[in-house]
């Protein structure tokens, strides 16, 4: 107990000596704090020192604590002293080893490090490793070779090989284009290729993580569901391991090709389909013509007004007791003038669309190479890509300008020839009516001028 007190005491003292010949602070705030918590230091220790001398249990408690931690001290450092040896020993032992193990067992095993390593490197993306062989160990902390070393690695050769020839059908999450993913069954061929029922699949970046390919022909889709479901022995597969699929899922299709095109593009395929519709409707006018003028030359007794030609006729019918020929006859030009519009409808509006498609592709064609110019200003030549939008537009306005012009100009000759025969057969029936008029009436000076201008009108 007076040990214990006389240790308090020269801490006490020791503090008392550190405090007053600390260095004096030149502003009275930080003396005056030092100072005091000083004093608050000295409190506390008289105070414990107090504590512990009135109560005898607690000084006895605490040296037992002292005590027990350091009996756990030399034990754990008993059993590091232990393991030290040990580990001393290991370590004879394996430099033991390497010494008689010499040389080429050490270029061995270096040999196995670096070939391990590099397998690995290269199977790292194969579908071997997908619900197959693992792959063999890289062997870096192996310090010593043992032939557990040299077993393990020749196990892992044998059962890849034997995967590359080998077709495995498993079930494994897959994502599929939209996003969502679900367990799906796999057929995984050797170490060229895996597909669900009608999709081929690639890798991500997980070992295990699989989805599917974008855009797979429908050839290639067709065959991998007959084979899936056991239907076919045929497969079809890409060699290449997916560069043949990747270069056709860049393809664009019909619908992106035509996105290509831009506003430009837009507004050539819109007038063709306008040019186009009123072709449509035009000729579809001129069909029903034709069969309603058949019907009415089958009989001529009976005049409709359902086609061109009874309409003439009929006005014909109510104008022939004119005793002036050539009025009869310019009646008759009028009444036939008449129909012609209604013939000919629609073709000035598809031929000047013929005429301004290819005007609008080649207006695209200019834009795209301005476009093309402007990234080649910004960002070089380096990059084939920046160019390709503009390059696209301007070759795919002109091919669109092409494809509006040449059905238009199809359609337009359709209609020309389609309104000539029908506006030839109005006017030979009309002739042939005023002709047989006109023989009916007494000739003269009147009747052959009146024939005369009729022939130069018709002419």
């Amino acid at each position: 107990m007076k040990t214990l007190c006389h240790s308090f005491s020269f801490t006490a003292g020791l503090l008392m000596a550190l405090f007053l010949t600390a260095p004096v602070m030149a502003q009275s705030e930080p003396l005056t704090t030092l100072r005091a918590e000083r004093e608050a230091a000295e409190a506390r220790d008289q105070a414990r020192l107090a504590e512990l001398l009135e109560d005898r249990g607690a000084l006895e408690a605490a040296l037992e604590e002292a005590r027990a931690a350091h009996a756990q001290a030399e034990t754990r450092n008993t059993e590091l002293q232990a393991e030290a040896e040990v580990l001393s020993q290991r370590q004879a032992e394996l430099e033991a080893r390497q010494q008689e193990q010499g040389d080429d067992l050490a270029a061995i095993l270096a040999s196995l490090q670096q070939h391990g390593g590099e397998l690995r490197d290269s199977l790292a993306d194969s579908w071997l490793v997908v619900q197959g062989a693992g792959l063999p160990s890289r062997f870096d902390d192996a310090e010593v070779l043992e032939l557990a070393h040299l077993e393990e690695f020749a196990d892992r050769l044998v059962a890849l090989t034997a995967d590359t020839a080998r077709a495995v059908r498993f079930e494994a999450p897959v994502a599929a284009a939209d996003g969502v993913i679900a367990p799906r069954e796999v057929i995984r061929l050797g170490d060229f290729t895996a597909f669900t029922d009608g999709h081929l699949l690639r890798r991500g970046a997980d070992d295990q993580a699989l989805s599917v390919v974008e855009r797979t022909p429908r050839e290639v889709a067709a065959s991998l569901a007959a084979f899936h479901a056991g239907e076919s022995r045929s497969l079809t597969f890409d060699p290449t391991r997916g560069q043949v699929m990747a270069a056709l899922a860049q393809r664009p299709s019909l619908v992106e090709r035509f996105h290509q095109g831009g506003a430009v593009g837009y507004v050539v395929v819109g007038l063709g389909a306008l040019g186009l519709l009123v072709a449509l409707l035009q000729y579809a006018y001129l069909l029903k013509v034709t069969l309603a003028m058949r019907r009415q030359l089958r009989d001529l007794t009976t005049l409709r007004e359902d086609n061109p030609l009874g309409r003439v006729l009929l006005r014909f019918r109510a104008l022939r007791d004119d005793p002036v020929p050539e009025a009869l006859e310019a009646r008759l030009d009028e009444a036939v003038l008449a129909e012609l519009p209604r013939l000919e409808r629609g073709q000035p509006l598809v031929k000047l669309l013929a005429a301004v498609a290819p005007l609008l592709g080649l207006l695209g064609t200019v834009t795209g190479m301005i476009v093309t110019f402007q990234a080649i200003t910004v960002f070089g030549t380096g990059d084939p890509q920046l160019m390709a939008g503009g390059i696209s537009q301007a070759l795919v306005t002109t091919v669109l300008g092409l494809i509006t012009a040449v059905p238009l100009l199809f359609a337009h000759t359709a209609l020309a020839g389609r309104s000539r025969h029908l506006a030839g057969l109005v006017e030979g029936q009309a002739s042939a009516a005023l002709a047989e008029q006109l023989e009916q009436r007494p000739h003269g000076p009147d009747v052959a001028t009146g024939s005369a201008r009729r022939d130069a009108a018709l002419a």
